[in-house]
């Protein structure tokens, strides 16, 4: 038996140090699929989908996979069943589990970027950052840890605009590492990319394929816009628990987490189920609240704001705004001003906009600005065009600067124009390929306005932002990349475009 436990133990040491090493980013070719699962049984999530998904590009390692299956189990036979579960933390201790979750990076800054993470045991922490330019290396401990419950560790203290390694340690045992580039300074010129889609679902989630490309492009951030990690879970907390758990045994997903920062908001299946938002029929305002505080629990993102998930944070030249266009909807007030974000959102979001002074502003909704595309099923012209057209004015009214528009829900890739009388125009792109789902048509019926169009089954693709201001008129490209690094489409917009002008 002692043998054993040793072999156990080197297993599991090689295991980690393979993934967070190599994993899948040292194989350039393509990994095909070994389980198709539809976006029906995802939706559906029973337990040999959900093992399906895990195994789609490949078996896990065995100890992974077992804690996996018993955490599960734990979870759909519990509904008050968290991650301190005795049971659960025992289940990682027999197969060797230091992390049950993470690292997950976020909230980057130019001195700083926090680690989120989720230990099996009490023991201490020590992570190392190293910055890559001079080698100066920084040490940060972490003690005091509740087993189960997710810790944040924040890493200042750092030099803006520069490469960095770090290393985390339990005991003297390294279990996991990644890498990251801080935030330039608010004044420098240079280029900043920045990643973003929508729509992963489970279906997406496991794709070292997309994970790949998101990572050999080296964006410095990325936005997720919803439809995550969890399916139509409704208010069964215990089962987006699991589905959580699900995306961090993922190996693809633990190396786009540890290496890419994330910002994240929800929709509708992450939320409850699909289209529904608010406080609906058969639920309660306590299941909203549940539902946000499994939210703040397992996503690493700047503070939120009010009561939703909705939040702002600079980073370098571009502030990122990301709406809540789920929770603080008023179902009863359809149509009315006001009913889409709430009240409190909708004047949080005009007062961060008039007080921003980043020169470029992208502002996030989970589903779609433009009402072109199912005639506009579940979007804001259908729910609250009065707030929509408050916003558009105040952007060209107040002269707000270097406004994008991205969005997702609609499982499908999109850009629209979208003209104001004063001759103004705002620029919406959608990703929601990152599952490669069905949905909608790809084209509007009138196409007058739209950029470009792709149906969620024609790509599994992302979207990127690369702004670039070291030249005398600064300007920003969006590309459209595929699962197998393909450009796609490459538009390119002037600030001056992205910027009202004054009368």
């Amino acid at each position: 038996m002692k043998n054993i436990n040793i072999l156990n133990k080197l297993c599991f040491v090689f295991v980690i140090l393979f993934i967070n090493n190599n994993g899948f980013s040292q194989n350039t070719n393509t990994v095909s699929v070994r389980n198709k699962v539809t976006l029906k049984e995802a939706h559906k999530g029973d337990l040999a989908i959900d093992t399906m998904l895990l195994d789609s590009y490949g078996l896990l390692p065995e100890n992974i996979r077992q804690f996996y299956m018993e955490s599960r189990f734990i979870f759909s036979e519990n509904r008050d069943a968290n991650f301190t579960n005795i049971k659960i933390l025992a289940s990682a201790k027999k197969h060797n589990m230091a992390l049950i979750g993470g690292p997950m990076l976020g909230n980057l800054k130019q001195d700083k970027v926090t680690i989120w993470l989720r230990k099996s045991s009490t023991a201490p922490l020590t992570v190392k950052a190293i910055n890559l330019d001079n080698n100066i290396e920084k040490i940060y401990y972490k003690k005091n840890i509740d087993p189960g419950v997710e810790q944040r560790i924040v890493l200042d203290g750092l030099a803006a605009n520069s490469d960095y390694k770090y290393e985390i340690y339990e005991n003297k045992l390294k279990i996991a590492e990644g890498k990251f580039t801080t935030a330039p300074t608010s004044e420098e010129k240079g280029l900043f990319k920045l990643a973003f889609g929508s729509d992963f679902h489970k279906v997406g989630l496991h794709n070292p394929n997309l994970v790949t490309q998101i990572i050999k492009r080296d964006p410095k951030v990325m936005l997720l816009l919803g439809d995550i990690a969890v399916d139509d879970r409704e208010n069964k907390i215990n089962m987006h628990r699991s589905d959580y758990l699900l995306r961090d045994m993922s190996k693809p997903w633990r190396y786009l987490s540890a290496n890419i920062p994330l910002y994240t908001a929800w929709d509708d299946h992450d939320y409850l189920n699909n289209d529904l938002s608010g406080t609906p029929e058969r639920f309660t305002t306590d299941d909203v609240d549940a539902l946000r505080a499994m939210w703040y629990q397992n996503w690493n993102n700047p503070k939120y704001k009010g009561e939703g998930i909705y939040f702002s944070t600079q980073i370098g030249l571009v502030e990122v705004i990301m709406l809540d266009t789920r929770s603080c909807r008023n179902v009863e007030a359809r149509g009315q001003y006001g009913c889409y974000l709430g009240m409190e959102q909708q004047n949080w979001l005009k007062e961060t906009l008039k007080n921003s002074t980043a020169p470029f502003k992208i502002i996030s909704s989970g589903t779609m600005w433009s009402d072109d595309i199912s005639n506009g099923k579940d979007s804001w012209g259908t729910w609250d065009t009065l707030a929509r057209e408050e916003i558009f004015n105040l952007i060209e009214v107040e002269n707000i600067s270097g406004v994008l528009l991205i969005s997702g829900d609609r499982h499908g890739t999109r850009a629209f124009n979208i003209p104001r009388p004063s001759g103004y125009t705002l620029y919406e792109f959608e990703a929601g390929t990152l599952g490669g789902v069905p949905g909608p048509e790809a084209m509007a019926k009138d196409t007058t306005n739209q950029l470009f169009g792709y149906a969620g089954t024609d790509v599994i693709a992302f979207g990127e932002f690369i702004f670039n201001t070291k030249i005398d008129k600064p300007e920003v490209t969006f590309r459209l990349i595929d699962e197998h690094g393909e450009i796609l489409e490459k538009h390119v917009l002037t600030y001056d475009q992205l910027t009202p002008q004054k009368k």
